[in-house]
């Protein structure tokens, strides 16, 4: 008699020729075993077997004999047979989740398989040790490196825990000097079953109720808007304005009987088994890996080199065959479908709720930017269309009024008219009207509006995805913590064991701490991260000061030259932008990856620790980066140059800069209109498509070049491991939501000097959406499904930027634009009521006689002499009993603008709180059905236990010998099959009722 016996991953690296026997093929699958007489199986825990291919089942399948399957390559699988690349060889037991790593050996035997023979083996969990290892005549694989030898015993014994948790493995045998390795896992019933009720996954029962509308009018309103929007919807599946909803409940193996499982195979979908085998994988500790716990250890230990859940399949296969994945590229990840709503339910569905609320909340933006786009054309429009009615803008232009204005420069720049500016002052009509300060107002609402929408919205998909009530998840600890808290025990380690094995209470309270960082323990980093960010914010600073030397001395040598005098002002301005924003982007990669470096030196604990601050800390520098230019442009540029005869010199011969004679508002909009474009342009362009498919071909030209052997029967049909292992790895949410969190400061902050920047923002996001999903559906491998109730911290930015942009709008309008001095002079100055006569109140006198040596304009092109020159400031004439000195008019306007913020803040203050009290965060009709929910489950959850009680009580009487099988069986040991009777047990089908 013989037995098959298991060859583990951690089994000895030998194999005797003797021992392997061919053996009969499967009547399917055409595979070979391992045969081993029987009396050398005595190292087997259990005799029980099963046949080849069938999934695990019947009670503990960790306690049973395992049978290895080898699958000879040189023989082709037939297409009947392998059905499916998302399956084990045996066409059964689904592929859960993939490890990769790269295996190279030295001197291997050429006898030891060949390049054509790749083997698979298939495990279900048992323990076993080949028992002729190291027999006489056995092959000898080589020596292995050192590295090497220790990766792989790591690998051995990982692979080995998984087992004892219950995972079926099927992976590749090493038969190649090189090359990589995949490690299929399978998570049988019992597996899913008991990680599920460990989780608190909830799952749908049998019983379905009906959504009710709240009120005729509401209900009607809704059908009309559906029929309305029909050809905007997507054509999948929805469940979220679906009428029916199942209750659903937290998963338990002894409640059964609640839940409708028909077929234990897709009663759990593939993002949830993977979650629970990741969940596996991130909690698996390995012991010659000093105690490392998780697959993420092993991987930033170069143990494994990726782990990854597979793909449903590819997205662009030929046939009428449909899955998920090719579904959401037909109906969502393509530019030809930009004008369709997001099928939501399905993103969600097959990437889990942390990605499926990050689209969500990237949909309710986007539309929200529709009617802030339109207000923002209206008041473009405004500007335009009363431009000839502007008072200040004529009486510029008007060449007889002759303003004779101070020299720019010293020495080489000339005295010049006013009405030289005139394209400058018209133009900047078009955004400093009365108009914006309205608009301003509107988007300040707008945001809280949009936030409070969100919190709702998020309340509906909570609902609807089932994620009320649900838990924080345990945390693990990073494999970067465990390694400081090892080096930290190791210099503790020259205290005597007897001092540690024999302490006290008190003393075991400090070998408690022993195991963790505290703060003193994190206060160098701490230190480095405080001074690092005060040194980053100081070198943008920097940046910014040496962007406006450049503009200062440029001006100054353009107005050498006679040629390019007239364009000095348009030539510095752009091209000072243009720098300005090639170094934003230059910094911004920077800036993330040193704030990721100062997160990694800080030692978070757990990775939501980590992602928290690394996301404060990368938002921190990418703001001030991003926004300290246009901060200096509308806060402080033209506020200390002094006057005419006391002017403030940057250095020698370079006085501060001036705004234009229209202000500073029309250089503001350039500067933000610049800056928010370039950024999204060249971001989503060269970044975000560009840079991904440069690392693509780079890593298929590294794997042409590369020495080794490779399959070409393989290389044609790939499996779908092989092909998501080609795929980027998916790094996390945080550049997408950095860059439209970004993009939210640029619509809020400064909207008052560009009310077009919601327009572009909308142009932007339309293309992001698709982009975002081409790159998640085709370019990156398959996420881990995450639940969460919310988008964490990234609401409470965008709630510190809402309240934030109230006071730079307010600033804008009272500080950097015309509008409180036009207020000023038409209702306290003006005789007739009118703008007539601005232009002259606002510009002060200067006697050119009292300019200093060396400063007057050499050459100058005037033909009569020039007595007193003009220049933009509210300052006493010369012939004044205080000359220069700032005038009764300056306080006036200074005081006006300070009331004006105060008044403006407070009254945006007041009307965003009553939004905020007016809109509730939870929809009335969702708090309700939550009530309904809860009630009507007491009811179904009583109703099934008396239907429970009531079987049990009339089955002893009809078969004694197998009642209490008859209700024990579901629970204790469910079936080996794939099916399962349970959901017709109790009762069958699902229950209706209206709610």
């Amino acid at each position: 008699m013989e037995n098959d016996i298991p060859l583990l991953p951690g089994s000895p690296r030998r194999l005797s020729p003797r021992a392997v026997v061919r053996g009969d093929r499967g009547p399917k699958h055409e595979q070979q075993y391992l045969k081993v007489p029987g009396p050398r199986a005595q190292g087997l825990r259990g005799t029980s077997t099963r046949e080849s291919g069938q999934p695990s089942g019947g009670g503990s399948s960790h306690r049973c004999s395992v049978i290895n399957n080898y699958l000879d390559a040189s023989e082709q699988v037939s297409s009947e047979a392998r059905l499916s690349r998302m399956h084990f060889h045996d066409n059964q037991r689904k592929v859960d989740y993939v490890l990769a790593y790269h295996y190279r050996k030295r001197g291997a035997h050429p006898g030891h398989g060949s390049p054509g023979h790749a083997l698979a083996v298939i495990s279900n969990g048992e323990t076993g040790k080949d028992p002729r290892a190291g027999a006489p005549g056995d092959i000898d694989l080589g020596p292995l490196d050192a590295l090497e030898e220790e990766r792989k015993e790591q690998r051995e014994e990982f692979e080995h825990n998984l087992m004892e948790a219950g995972l079926e493995l099927e992976k590749d045998l090493e038969s190649k000097s090189q090359g990589f390795v995949f490690v299929r896992i399978h998570a049988p019933w019992q597996v899913l079953a008991r990680e599920a009720e460990f989780l608190k996954i909830k799952v749908p029962t049998k019983k379905m109720y009906e959504i009710k509308s709240e009120g005729s009018i509401a209900k009607t309103f809704n059908k009309v808007l559906q029929k309305l929007s029909s050809p905007l919807k997507p054509r999948v599946p929805e469940h979220t304005h679906s009428r029916m909803k199942n209750l659903s409940y937290p998963f338990s193996r002894e409640k059964m009987y609640l839940y409708n499982i028909q077929d234990k195979d897709t009663f759990f979908d593939n993002a949830t088994r993977s979650r629970i085998v990741h969940e596996i994988l991130k909690r698996t500790t390995c012991s010659r890996a000093n105690n490392t716990m998780g697959i993420n250890s092993l991987i930033a230990n170069n143990v494994y080199e990726a782990a990854y859940p597979l793909h449903d399949g590819e997205y662009d296969s030929p046939g009428d065959d449909m899955n998920d994945r090719k579904l959401l590229y037909q109906e969502w990840a393509r530019y030809g479908v930009f004008y369709k709503f997001q099928p939501i339910d399905l993103i969600r569905k097959y990437f889990g709720e942390k990605i499926g609320l990050y689209f969500a909340w990237l949909g309710l933006y986007t539309s929200f930017l529709i009617p802030s786009s339109v207000i923002g054309v209206i008041v473009f429009l405004y500007g335009c269309a009363t431009i000839e009615e502007d008072i200040p803008s004529k009486e510029m232009c008007d060449q007889q009024n002759a303003f004779t204005m101070c020299p720019l420069c010293d020495k080489s720049c000339d005295y010049w008219n006013l009405s030289s500016a005139c394209g400058t002052a018209r133009a900047s009509h078009l955004f400093d009207n009365p108009a914006t300060v309205f608009f301003s107002i509107f988007m300040a609402l707008w945001a809280t509006m949009f936030l409070e929408n969100w919190k709702r919205l998020q309340m509906r998909l909570g609902y609807f995805w089932d994620l009320t009530g649900i838990d924080e998840e345990e945390e693990h600890s990073r494999p970067e913590y465990e390694t400081k808290v090892r080096e930290k025990m190791l210099k503790e380690s020259d205290k005597s064991v007897v001092q540690k094995l024999g302490t006290s209470t008190t003393e075991g309270e400090d070998e408690d701490d022993d195991d963790k960082l505290t703060w003193r323990d994190r206060f160098p980093g701490y230190l480095m991260n405080f001074a690092s960010i005060l040194f980053m914010i100081a070198l943008t600073f920097s940046i910014v000061f040496g962007v406006i030397v450049y503009r200062i001395t440029t001006a100054a040598a353009l107005s050498l030259n006679k040629a390019t005098r007239s364009n000095v002002r348009v030539t510095v301005t752009a091209t000072a932008v243009i720098i300005n924003l090639v170094v934003i982007l230059i910094l911004d990669e920077i800036y993330g990856a040193v704030a990721k470096w100062l997160t990694k030196i800080e030692v978070p604990k757990t990775e939501q620790t980590f992602e928290e601050r690394l996301i404060l800390k990368a938002f921190l520098l990418k703001f001030v980066n991003a926004y300290s230019p246009i901060f200096y442009v509308a806060f402080f540029k033209g506020r200390f140059v002094g006057r005419p005869g006391s002017y403030v010199y940057v250095f020698d011969g370079y006085r501060m800069e001036e705004c234009a004679p229209g202000g500073c508002l029309m250089e503001l909009c350039v500067q933000l209109s610049i800056i928010m474009l370039g950024k999204q342009l060249i971001q989503n362009n060269i970044f975000e498509i560009g840079v991904p498919k440069l690392k693509k071909l780079f890593r298929k030209l590294k794997d042409e070049t590369e020495p080794g052997e490779t399959d070409s029967a393989h290389s044609k049909h790939p499996e779908q491991w092989d092909l998501d292992y080609s795929l980027e790895p998916y790094t996390g949410l945080t550049p997408e939501y950095m860059e439209m969190i970004i993009q939210f400061g640029f619509v809020t902050l400064f909207v008052a000097s560009f009310p077009l920047a919601p327009v572009f923002a909308l142009l932007n996001n339309v293309i992001e959406v698709r982009l975002d999903a081409k790159k998640f559906v085709t370019e990156l491998r398959r996420p881990d499904a995450v639940r969460t109730k919310d988008i964490g911290i990234w609401f409470d930015i965008l709630s510190g930027i809402g309240k934030f942009s109230v006071i730079s709008n307010a600033f804008v309008i009272a500080v950097t634009s015309d509008f409180i001095p036009r207020l000023v002079y038409q209702y306290s100055y003006s005789h007739n009521g009118t703008l007539h006569g601005f232009v002259n109140h606002t510009l002060s006198f200067f006697n050119v006689s009292q300019l200093k040596a060396g400063t007057q304009p050499e050459n100058s092109q005037f033909d009569q002499e020039v007595q007193f020159c003009r220049f933009k400031d509210y300052r006493e004439p010369p012939w004044a009993p205080n000359p220069y000195e700032f005038s009764k008019q300056y306080w006036s306007v200074l005081s006006a603008r300070l009331a004006f913020v105060i008044i403006f803040q407070n009254l945006v203050m007041f009307l965003s709180v009553l939004v905020d009290w007016m809109i509730p965060d939870i929809p009335t009709d969702i708090s309700d059905q939550i009530k309904r929910e809860k009630s009507l489950f007491v009811d179904f959850f009583l109703k099934e236990e008396h239907e429970k009680l009531r079987l049990m009580e009339e089955h002893p009487r009809r078969s004694p010998g197998t009642g209490r099988r008859s209700r024990s069986s579901p629970t204790a040991s469910p079936a080996p099959s794939g099916r399962s009777q349970l959901g017709s047990s109790v009762s069958s089908g699902s229950q209706h009722t209206n709610v």
